[in-house]
C-alpha cells in the first residue's frame, strides 16, 4: 500500500488554522486510500487524540530538527516503505526536503529550502537575480544597523530576526533613539538580526502549488495589516487588482520560486507593488498561514491543496486549477487592552454557510495585553462568498457579532 510520512502533523483543537491544516490534510490522505504515519511532537500527538486515531501509526519526533527527523526516517525505511513524504509547518520544511532526499523521493531540495528560510541569503539571491528587493543588511552589532540606518537618509527600515515567521520581533524604525528597542525585540542580544529597506506600498501574497516541477499561482491574496504595525488584520482573495498587474505578480513569483531551486509541494510569497513595478518579499516553502489555505479551497470548488500535493509526489496529479472562481475573506480580531467581560456565543456564526471559520482565543476574566506579533492576535472570522468584494463586506458586517466586550471600570 502507498504509504505518506507527515513531518509535524498534529496540534490540538485550539490551534486554529494550524489544526484545519491538519484536519484536512489527513481527510484528503485518508480519502484516496493511502497509509498514513503521522509524527510529531509528545505534546501535539497528546493534544490530538482524533488525529492519532485516524492515522495508521504514530510516532513521536521533533518536526523541527531536520537532523533528527533524517535520522530516524532512515532507520524507519530499513522496515517500510515511504512513498512520500510532506510537512505544512514553517519549522517542518527543511525537516522535510532532508527525509525527502535521504529517502529518494520527490521534493525541494533542502539547499533550497534552507536558502529560503534564511531571509538575508534568500534576498541576496533574487536581487543577483534581477529580482527587485528592499536593501538589507545583516548586522550582528547595533552599530552596524546604526551605520545601515544612517545611510539610508532618514528613510524607515525595518529590524527584524533572520529566521522567524508570524511577525514576531519585526520593528518598523524611523529613527536612530528607536533602534535599541528593536534590536532586542528581533533577538539581537544572542543572535544576528536583519535591517532592511521599509518598502512603501500595497502589500499582496502569493499562493501556488508546483506541479510536475512547474509552479502555478492559484491566487493573489491582498493584506491588511494593524495600522501602525506588521500585525496582519485580514486578507482578501482573490486581491482586487486589474488583471494585469495580477499576472505581472504572479509571473515574478513564479520566476523567483524557480530561480530559488523549489520544485515540489506549496509555496507561499510576499510582494509590494510599488510605482517601480513589484518588489518581491519573504518566500516560504509551504502553504499561507493565517486560514489562507481554507480560502484557497473555497475559491477554487473542488480542489484540495493537500491531496494536490501528494497525487503531484506520487507522479498523479491533475493540473491545478485557474483562476479563482470566487471570492473570501479574513478579519482578524483584535480586542481592547484590559480585563475581557464577555466572549460571544459563536454557535450562529458558525451556522452560517457562509462561514468558513469563527474563533475566539480569550474567556470572561482573561486580562487583554497588547499585541506585538500575529501570535497575539484575540480571534478572526473567514467567511466565502460570491466575489471578493462581497466577502469583504460580508466580513465586515459579521465581525461586530464575534467581537469581545472589554470590562467597564467602575468610578471611584
Amino acid at each position: 500500500m502507498t504509504t505518506v510520512l507527515i513531518i509535524g502533523g498534529a496540534a490540538p483543537a485550539a490551534a486554529g488554522f494550524v489544526r484545519d491544516i491538519c484536519d484536512r490534510a489527513l481527510a484528503q490522505f485518508r480519502a484516496r486510500g493511502v497509509r498514513v504515519v503521522l509524527t510529531d511532537t509528545a505534546e501535539n500527538l497528546g493534544a490530538a487524540p482524533e488525529l492519532v486515531a485516524l492515522a495508521d501509526e504514530v510516532y513521536e519526533l521533533d518536526y523541527a530538527d531536520p537532523v533528527a527527523c533524517r535520522l530516524w526516517a532512515a532507520r524507519y525505511a530499513t522496515r517500510h516503505r515511504v512513498d512520500a513524504v510532506v510537512g505544512y509547518r514553517e519549522y517542518a520544511a527543511l525537516s522535510v526536503a532532508e527525509v525527502a532526499a535521504a529517502l529518494g523521493l520527490k521534493g525541494n531540495p533542502p539547499a533550497a529550502v534552507l536558502r529560503v528560510r534564511t531571509k538575508d541569503v534568500c534576498r541576496d539571491f533574487l536581487a543577483e537575480r534581477g529580482f527587485p528587493q528592499p536593501a538589507v543588511r545583516l548586522c550582528a552589532r547595533l552599530s552596524e544597523a546604526r551605520d545601515f540606518l544612517a545611510s539610508r537618509a532618514g528613510r524607515a527600515a525595518v529590524v527584524k530576526p533572520r529566521s522567524g515567521s508570524s511577525s514576531e520581533g519585526v520593528t518598523l524604525v524611523t529613527e536612530e533613539a528607536q533602534l535599541p528597542g528593536a534590536w532586542e525585540a528581533a533577538g539581537g542580544h544572542t543572535a544576528s538580526v536583519l535591517i532592511e529597506e521599509f518598502v512603501r506600498g500595497p502589500e499582496f501574497s502569493v499562493e501556488g502549488i508546483f506541479a510536475s516541477g512547474i509552479p502555478h499561482v492559484l491566487a493573489v491574496t491582498a493584506k491588511r495589516t494593524e495600522p501602525g504595525t506588521f500585525v496582519e488584520a485580514g486578507h482578501v482573495m482573490p486581491a482586487p487588482l486589474p488583471a494585469r498587474d495580477t499576472e505581472r505578480i504572479a509571473r515574478d513569483v513564479r520566476g523567483a520560486v524557480s530561480a530559488l531551486g523549489l520544485k515540489a509541494g506549496h509555496f507561499h510569497a510576499e510582494c509590494w507593488l510599488t510605482e517601480q513595478g513589484v518588489v518581491l518579499g519573504e518566500v516560504h516553502a509551504r502553504q499561507g498561514g493565517d486560514w489562507i489555505h481554507a480560502l484557497l479551497e473555497w475559491v477554487h470548488p473542488g480542489f484540495e491543496l493537500y491531496g494536490a500535493w501528494l497525487d503531484d509526489l506520487l507522479g498523479a496529479a491533475p493540473p491545478p486549477p485557474g483562476k479563482p472562481l470566487r471570492g473570501g475573506a479574513v478579519r482578524f480580531l483584535f480586542a481592547p487592552e484590559g480585563r475581557v467581560a464577555a466572549v460571544p456565543d459563536l454557535a450562529p456564526l458558525r451556522a452560517d454557510a457562509r462561514v468558513l471559520a469563527a474563533e475566539v482565543a480569550l474567556a470572561e476574566g482573561d486580562i487583554v495585553p497588547p499585541v506585538s506579533s500575529n501570535l497575539d492576535r484575540h480571534g478572526v472570522l473567514v467567511v466565502g462568498a460570491h466575489t471578493a468584494p462581497q466577502a469583504e463586506r460580508l466580513c465586515a458586517s459579521l465581525l461586530p457579532r464575534a467581537e469581545v466586550l472589554p470590562a467597564v471600570p467602575t468610578c471611584a
